[in-house]
């Protein structure tokens, strides 16, 4: 009856703040102005050669983007996880901060790093006589784009391998398996399910970031084109919801490919690999290279951290290097203006995050434990929620919660935080579900099993068997949807009733609308950034601990 129950309550949920909303958006794509159903705005679509083109560009830059940040997060893992390594926390730490700046913000501070007269471009063509192009076109949104979604697949492959079981790292060692080829046949196939999950989460964000090509100028992307198509022709526009089709489309598929790559596979173990496994030590030149390797990885993707740190701090920055003068002023306009707008993220964030994983857990629990029907429909629902764009969602909830009001007060539902929160919860969940779909995926059905044959209840093993041993999987899905959320901006936009209200997303973003508040919105962006890393930080700390505590406990 419990599973029964779970499931109606998580149907629900999804049919009330998803489908419903999302329908009435795209229920206009297929209608025209009297009502009649309709394919001709699809056909008005592809007969623009815009479109086609800003088609052709969104896919490319979304594959490539993918192929550059697993080049970023494979070794990074890799490297931290199964080798001994001094600083691997904060390593790991570091490489999360990518996602707590938003992607827009990330493109300015990147365009004074790396842009045309950006400070490594003025030194080399000073120093050296050349320029690198890397901020240009669709290369230069590649690049922003890979920096900033990286993490994706550092958070779910680092769960993943740290619950490899170590014997069969052991054997194929035994067996002479060394170097790449160990990696190649043994730790990464094994690892596959946190990698795919981490890939088809980047593919997808990129395919429908609108903030990063705005800033950088391209148009001719999907995501601007219905964007502009949405607040230049208007709301009422077919083509922007036809374009939001394609987009959804687009993202189910990346999210059912990387399924079907793990169907019919067998990734559970009998032993967790954290507790068992002896990591090795590098040879002096292996470290040499690979401290190399990570520090310079570390500067690059660090450098729009840099660049908005140097820029809430200066007092004129252009045409040179490094800023020509530094104030504290923009951290005191902070702190007079916007003191409420770090409360607001910590409160939506928080309560969107623990909402997202308690339902991922179970919606996990479901698919992979239990044999109701149609439990798959609760994984397409849900996944299907990171392929709707956050102003779709919320348009989508202010016509639907039209003149609602709450029980018992005459306050309206779109004018209060609670649809915020809601809006952060429904667009990350997939991200939370991804991550405890991986972690349930490494626990062999035996433990639970063995603990139900001592007299443990289903309650009573999900809880004291299942949780702990999926604590690294539901630390990432958390971590990543709390990270994501702070930096949500679309939505925030359309269902921000009151200036009470405002996180610190679009505290930034309306502060980065003058070239006078970029300083202010630096500050504010820096002080997101502290936030979020203490936060990551003793996360990770929380699970090694418990981690530590679950293999003394096995020794004694």
């Amino acid at each position: 009856m419990g599973p029964w129950i779970a499931f109606g309550l998580i149907l629900a949920f999804l049919l009330v703040f998803l489908l419903l909303p999302v329908g009435t958006v795209i229920y206009t794509a297929f209608v025209t102005e009297t009502g009649a159903l309709t394919l001709g705005h699809f056909g008005n679509f592809f007969n623009q050669s815009v479109f086609r083109e800003s088609f052709f560009n969104s896919l490319w830059v979304a594959l490539a983007s993918t192929f550059f940040a697993s080049v970023i997060a494979v070794p990074l893992a890799y490297l931290t996880v199964r080798f001994e390594f001094r600083g691997a926390l904060a390593i790991q730490t570091l490489g999360v901060l990518p996602l707590i700046m938003p992607p827009f913000v990330g493109a300015v501070a990147l365009q004074l790093i790396f842009g045309k007269n950006g400070s490594v471009n003025l030194l080399l063509d000073d120093w050296l006589g050349f320029t690198i192009p890397i901020m240009d076109g669709l290369v230069g949104v590649t690049f922003v784009e890979s920096i900033h979604y990286f993490p994706f697949i550092l958070l779910n492959l680092v769960a993943s391998m740290r619950n490899i079981d170590g014997a069969m790292e052991e054997s194929a060692l035994n067996l002479g398996a060394r170097g790449w080829r160990l990696f190649r046949r043994v730790i990464f196939p094994l690892a596959m399910p946190g990698y795919l999950a981490g890939a088809a989460l980047v593919f997808v964000k990129v395919f429908d970031d609108l903030g990063t090509p705005l800033v950088m100028g391209i148009t001719n992307m999907l995501a601007p084109q219905a964007y502009l198509r949405i607040t230049s022709v208007g709301v009422d526009d077919p083509l922007g919801y036809v374009i939001s089709v394609i987009m959804i489309g687009f993202s189910i598929l990346a999210l059912w490919l990387a399924a079907r790559v793990m169907k019919g596979r067998d990734y559970a173990t009998l032993q967790k690999g954290g507790g068992a496994l002896q990591k090795r030590r590098l040879g002096q030149w292996e470290s040499v290279l690979a401290y190399g390797w990570i520090v310079a990885v570390l500067l690059i993707v660090l450098a729009p951290h840099l660049g908005i740190l140097l820029m809430s701090f200066a007092q004129v920055w252009s045409f040179s290097a490094l800023p020509d003068a530094y104030t504290l002023e923009h951290y005191a306009t902070v702190f007079s203006d916007a003191k409420g707008m770090i409360g607001n993220t910590l409160l939506y964030c928080v309560l969107a995050a623990g909402l997202d994983v308690v339902i991922g857990t179970a919606i996990a629990y479901l698919i992979l434990r239990t044999r109701l029907p149609a439990r798959q429909w609760l994984d397409h629902l849900a996944s299907a929620a990171l392929a709707i764009p956050g102003l779709v969602l919320a348009i989508g909830y202010l016509r639907l919660f039209k003149g609602v009001q709450l029980p018992g007060s005459d306050t309206l539902v779109v004018q209060t935080w609670v649809l915020i929160m809601l809006a952060y919860a429904v667009r990350r969940l997939p991200y939370a579900l991804r991550s405890c779909m991986a972690a349930l995926q490494q626990v062999h059905v035996s433990l639970e099993e063995a603990a139900q044959s001592l007299g443990a209840s289903r309650l009573s093993t999900i809880r004291r068997v299942m949780v702990p041993l999926m604590a690294g999987g539901i630390l990432a899905g958390f971590v990543t949807s709390f990270i994501t959320a702070a930096v949500e901006l679309s939505a925030t936009l359309v269902l921000v009733s009151t200036e009470s209200q405002a996180p610190m997303s679009l505290g930034i973003y309306l502060y980065m609308q003058s070239i006078a508040g970029r300083g202010p919105g630096a500050a504010l962006a820096v002080l997101a950034v502290i936030v979020v890393a203490l936060g990551t930080y003793f996360s990770h700390r929380f699970v090694e601990r418990s981690r530590a505590t679950v293999a003394s406990t096995n020794k004694a």
